[in-house]
């Protein structure tokens, strides 16, 4: 069986890592790889049996159907959803696991069992995990800020909006105004609303730049979702001085310290990065795809061996 990671670009990821050593552990005959596919062949790569792809090893071609399942990233969690929830509707019926879909607009993972294609946002399960175990930190109740809503962004929102663990105030800086355009779409509690009986707009609110600074000294959690960080010499989407003391920080980069974790652990809060929501974000498309329990011990170690930690 293969399983994979689609995205654009994806050879940074350590996700072959993890999976590759919970199938060797658990002595199951598969294997993860690392597909690129570009923006404009997403349609196909979905609904064209006969389109092709090489993983970014060179090692062989594959169609669709060769894949047992396979991860979804950047940037393509949102449009994998939009064809994927019209293709196959009215799934999943998990209560929680619709609305991860449903909220978020992303997807992240998808099963494929001989043709039928079921799929998930496993991310927000990953970021609520890593938020409880990395931090010690329980969203509910309290005020939280966001940078970037993108596919992961929009999945933390869910995360933070579920009932059992809903924060009582987002604030959202996005900095691109598309992005920040197609969020507000998304949140325009046509579907949020309903699954928060009306309060979505009390609880989501989108801000300026310039409001980041007054607006953070509400927030007990600043959780950056963008991309910025994930290279060498990226700045920190927010100036340290602008950081609360006693907050929290979570960035979900996870290949490298970045500069507002420095920043935030230099100021002396609490800081993660986002290895733990890889991780079980990870093990949780594992159980979905195999049906067994994934062994989170032997993926954290695999990750943590390829972060050179």
């Amino acid at each position: 069986m293969t399983y994979g990671l689609v995205g654009y670009p994806v050879k940074h990821s350590f996700s072959p890592a993890m999976h590759n050593a919970a199938f060797r552990e658990l002595g199951i005959d598969a294997s993860y790889s690392l597909f690129e596919v570009p923006p404009q062949d997403i349609p196909a790569f979905l609904n064209d049996p006969a389109y092709s792809f090489s993983d970014t090893a060179g090692s062989r071609r594959y169609k669709p159907a060769d894949l047992s399942g396979f991860n979804v990233t950047i940037p393509h969690k949102i449009a994998v959803k939009e064809i994927l929830e019209k293709k196959y509707p009215g799934q999943p019926a998990a209560d929680n696991e619709l609305y991860y879909v449903r909220v978020s607009g992303a997807i992240n993972t998808v099963k494929n069992e001989g043709g039928m294609i079921s799929y998930r946002n496993t991310d927000v399960l990953g970021f609520l995990i890593s938020l409880k175990e990395d931090l010690g930190f329980s969203p509910k109740g309290k005020n939280a800020m966001l940078i970037g809503c993108g596919g992961a962004g929009r999945a933390i929102i869910a995360g933070l909006t579920w009932e059992a663990d809903r924060a009582e105030k987002i604030y959202i800086y996005e900095k691109s105004p598309q992005s920040r355009g197609n969020a507000e779409k998304q949140f325009a509690f046509n579907a949020i609303d309903g699954m928060l009986n009306g309060k979505g707009k009390e609880i989501i609110t989108f801000i300026g730049e310039e409001d980041i600074p007054a607006r953070l000294e509400e927030c007990d959690i600043l959780v950056n979702t963008s991309p910025l960080g994930m290279k060498e010499g990226d700045p920190s989407p927010v100036k340290k001085e602008w950081l609360k003391k006693g907050a929290a920080v979570y960035d979900i980069v996870y290949n490298r310290t970045t500069r507002l974790l420095d920043d935030a652990r230099a100021s002396g809060l609490a800081a993660s990065g986002g290895l733990g929501m890889l991780l079980h974000q990870g093990a949780a498309a594992f159980e979905f795809w195999t049906g067994g329990k994934a062994p989170v011990g032997v993926m954290r170690r695999a990750l943590k061996e390829a972060a050179g930690l």
